[in-house]
């Protein structure tokens, strides 16, 4: 994931920083995974007495969450990594936001699931 020469950029940061690092990264796998079997229990499993556009809505909702994340921790992992080689402010992530709202919109599908049948 690093560019040629990259990596013995700057100063190895502490080993305590970078396996938080990583650990934060497999959390967010770990949420993404979470919402795949989400999107499959509802999808397949769970018999659920809803319109079948709506058990589709929610499924992809789910699932194209799981995909962004799953995209995007990658690529907080790497600039998280060279902020802390380069000595630099850690960068912002949109991450949590956009799993905010990904989850708020899916809650909002769940109860009109609920009540319009």
């Amino acid at each position: 994931m690093f560019r040629r020469g990259e990596a013995a950029e700057g100063e190895e940061p502490d080993y305590r920083f970078t396996l938080a690092n990583e650990r934060t990264f497999l959390a967010w796998i770990r949420t993404s995974l979470a919402l795949v079997a989400g999107a499959v229990a509802v999808l397949h499993l769970v018999p659920l007495d809803w319109r079948a556009e709506l058990k589709l809505v929610v499924g992809l909702a789910l699932t194209a969450l799981a995909v962004i994340i799953t995209i995007y921790a990658p690529v907080r992992w790497v600039r998280v990594q060279r902020a802390m080689r380069l000595g630099r402010p850690l960068p912002m992530s949109a991450l949590p936001v956009i799993t905010t709202i990904g989850i708020a919109i899916v809650c909002v599908a769940v109860l009109l699931g609920n009540y319009w049948r």
